[in-house]
């Protein structure tokens, strides 16, 4: 049976008026302001087994101080309250003292030491060498990392964004190999930025495109927006989409008939597009954001995540 599904558009002007957001104390998160925070006091501290993470928040932005101690090990002290059997966050940081060996799924390793600025794709076991404790600044991670919400088999309710390239063989075969290969690095990076600065989950890549979770639908649709308007200059495009429903994250991906639904919204996107689904749009009610209908749209789905026809 076929359903129908109403989409809606973002306008991407009244988005970003509508995200400077005001925490308490008047501050507003979307305007970078002078400010410091110590590790001695942090807003989080999670248990890491032999080790943990200090976590303080900088409006946007999370920043991580990992102290791992001698004989710390993922595999070993992370992996049983995580479910899966190799790390499934991406680690960005800097490595202020010890030594720790990295080995990643496609059987590459690498050794971090001190004064180390390091990348950690998911997909991964490490531990400490030596008998000195390793201490690292995280930023990528510092949200995440050795957080138990997201265990395997626990659903919860999520709003998904789906990104890709628009037109990405034509731009490849149009500008060749390496051009293509430095345009997707830039790519990645500045929506990669985005995503941290909007406090999402990275779960995956699509070659081309990103795969994202969010706890608040109106941060997801404000970080599709600022993806756009991050690659003003860069000659490419992306279509993104969004739609809000139960999903099971296990073993660091994400399943459930909400996650086809928000790749099917996205597929719908034009250039530069973000559409949310209308179960998306119905929880943005004082958001801030403004849309436009952009009609009703056939989507093989199940009844529980369309809108029925009047």
């Amino acid at each position: 049976m076929r359903e129908r599904c109403v989409c809606a558009e973002a306008q991407n002007d009244k988005a970003r008026a509508g995200s400077g957001l005001s925490q308490p104390g008047g501050h507003n998160i979307s305007v970078p302001r002078l400010q410091r925070k110590n590790f001695g006091a942090p807003e989080h501290t999670r248990d890491l087994g032999r080790g943990r993470m200090d976590v303080v928040d900088l409006d946007e932005t999370a920043v991580g101080r990992m102290i791992l101690k001698p004989g710390w090990r993922w595999s070993t002290d992370v992996a049983p309250k995580m479910g899966t059997s190799t790390c499934q966050v991406r680690h960005l940081g800097a490595a202020v003292s010890g030594h720790l060996h990295v080995v990643v799924e496609d059987g590459s390793e690498m050794d971090i030491q001190a004064g180390d600025v390091y990348e950690i794709p998911p997909g991964h076991d490490g531990w400490v060498v030596g008998d000195v404790p390793w201490e690292a600044v995280e930023f990528a991670s510092a949200r995440v990392f050795g957080a138990t919400e997201d265990e395997a088999g626990v659903r919860s309710l999520g709003t998904i964004l789906m990104t890709d390239i628009v037109g990405s063989t034509a731009t490849l075969e149009r500008v060749g190999d390496a051009r293509w290969h430095s345009l997707l690095l830039a790519h990645n990076d500045r929506l990669r930025a985005q995503i941290e600065r909007f406090s999402g989950r990275e779960i995956r890549t699509t070659g081309d495109g990103f795969q994202v979770l969010f706890t608040g639908a109106a941060r997801g649709v404000r970080c599709a927006a600022a993806m756009i308007d991050a690659l003003a200059g860069l000659d490419v495009q992306i279509r993104a989409g969004l739609h809000t429903g139960e999903v099971e994250l296990a073993a660091g991906n994400l399943h459930g008939i909400a996650v086809h639904a928000a790749a099917r919204v996205s597929a719908l996107a034009g250039p530069s597009e973000v559409l949310v689904s209308a179960v998306t749009r119905d929880l943005l009610d004082g958001s801030g954001l403004a849309f436009k209908e952009c009609g009703l749209h056939e989507l093989k789905a199940s009844p529980a995540l369309v809108r029925p026809l009047p």
